[in-house]
């Protein structure tokens, strides 16, 4: 026996001589469902193979210790101004970061939330260390009032105003400074010169005309030049704020900066960039931006701030409309494709629906009106499998709001206090094992292939036999 003889012998799949075969229209019908439905279950499995498959668990959430949460926000307080518009943060470990400035914009808006001016930059918030004088006795400012108060802006080059209350202790202590600066500025530049004047405006009875310039902290200093104070476009004032020093010889040395030369009708502007600045051209205040808070129970809080200015409670209004309120980062375009891969379910949510209070406004029905905001966050942490390793592909942070408004005698807030659930969604995907593809398209063509055969065998019996019933009958 030769040894292609020997190797022949170990064939499982001996063949028939074609002689010894026949074909059969019955054959060839079943050999094309067959084949068919051959081509379809292993579309079906390829289908099933590429398809990502995904498990959703509940389980503790598995952030790591010292990890930051971003928080995002767009709000607007059409009765809030930006000069004092303040954005602080606070936590359960005991941070507390005031006034933050450098992730967070300010524009001017209109009561129809509409921004009339450029972004605001306050500058930190003003606290001046210096009073000088406590007693002064003379004239002291000019007083004005609403019905002087526009003839004595368009008789003087410069009208530097300062806006106060009698009941508030800030602008007690300035009013012997003022009046004292006042007089040796009148001293040195007579009033019929025309060149520059201090006044003062009482706040508590003149509430329309501190209305106008958006006056909401006392006392306030604004300068104003002839001619620069005119209406633009949107009906605004133009004019600066002063916050430097508050003692006779600073007032002194930043008015004289003010006034405008004998020789030339330009206005030099000598005073450094702490002591004036912009004042709000609107009394509401768009305020957007974001903050990096660590995972713990925390609180944002946006009010009037200020160190040396005082604020009328009962005045104050913190209706406000949330245009976005979200917390985590958002997705950039490879990210959005390859959450809309892993789990499309989830990524239409994150497209279409809102935060608790995206989209809503929440309205004081009178002054002196605190919001509180309480917010449950609940993590949901998307894992992705690239080249058999695990990478977090999105941390997107759903949340539950409750709101309250509360009246008290301190200076109205809006206050947002989040905490975040101990437990998370984790959504996974699961790999899938290329043996086990091939192992069931194996089964799927092998399968088909003999449950034919069988049909094809019952079929060519049974007309074999019907055939011989058919001879029977003949003879």
């Amino acid at each position: 026996m030769t040894t292609t003889s020997k190797i022949k012998s170990i064939d499982f799949y001996r063949k028939i001589p074609r002689d010894l075969t026949e074909a059969s229209l019955s054959g060839a019908g079943l050999s094309l469902i067959a084949a068919f439905a051959m081509i379809f279950l292993f579309g079906m499995e390829l289908n099933n193979y590429l398809t990502v498959s995904s498990t959703t668990n509940v389980v503790v959430d598995r952030s790591k210790d010292g990890e930051y949460l971003r928080i995002q926000f767009n709000m607007s307080f059409p009765a809030l101004s930006c000069e004092f518009a303040s954005v602080d943060v606070s936590d359960a470990l005991g941070t507390n970061r005031y006034n933050l400035t450098k992730t967070v914009r300010k524009y001017p808006i209109d009561p129809n939330l509409k921004i009339v001016g450029p972004e605001f930059h306050p500058g930190p918030i003003p606290n001046p260390t210096s009073h000088g004088d406590d007693d002064h006795e003379g004239e002291g400012a000019h007083v004005l009032t609403s019905s002087t108060f526009d003839e004595y802006a368009r008789r003087y080059s410069v009208l530097v105003v300062n806006f106060y209350a009698p009941w508030c202790i800030w602008s007690a202590r300035l009013k012997p400074s003022w009046d004292k600066a006042a007089g040796i500025i009148a001293e040195k530049y007579h009033p019929d010169t025309g060149r520059i004047l201090l006044g003062k405006v009482d706040c508590t009875d003149n509430n329309d005309l501190c209305r106008k310039h958006h006056i909401q902290g006392f006392p306030s200093i604004r300068i104003f030049r002839k001619g620069h104070d005119l209406k633009d476009e949107h009906g605004h004032h133009e004019h600066d704020s002063y916050y430097g020093e508050r003692d006779t010889d600073s007032l002194v040395k930043a008015m004289e900066a003010l006034v405008p030369k004998e020789t030339t009708l330009a206005l030099e502007d000598k005073t450094n960039g702490t002591v004036k600045r912009p004042a709000p051209r609107a009394g509401g205040c768009r305020i957007e931006g974001f903050i990096r808070a660590k995972k713990v129970p925390g609180n944002i809080i946006i009010s009037a701030h200020s160190g040396s200015h005082s604020f009328d409670a009962s005045a104050m209004n913190m209706t406000h409309y949330v245009s976005q309120f979200s917390f985590g980062r958002e997705l950039n375009f490879w990210m959005r494709r390859e959450l809309y891969r892993i789990y499309p379910h989830l990524a239409s949510v994150y497209d279409t629906v809102e935060a608790n209070l995206t989209g809503r406004i929440y309205v004081s029905q009178h002054e002196n009106i605190t919001h509180d905001h309480y917010l449950q966050v609940v993590k949901t942490e998307v894992v992705s499998l690239q080249k058999r390793k695990e990478f977090s592909l999105l941390e997107q942070y759903d949340y539950t709001s409750h709101s309250n408004t509360v009246q008290n005698t301190n200076v109205p807030v809006a206050k947002f206090h989040y905490e975040l659930s101990p437990m998370q969604v984790l959504v996974k995907e699961n790999p899938k094992s290329f043996s086990h593809f091939i192992t069931n398209v194996c089964a799927i063509i092998g399968g088909v292939f003999t449950v034919a055969g069988i049909v094809d065998s019952m079929l060519h019996g049974a007309m074999r036999m019907v055939k011989k019933i058919e001879l029977g009958k003949q003879f």
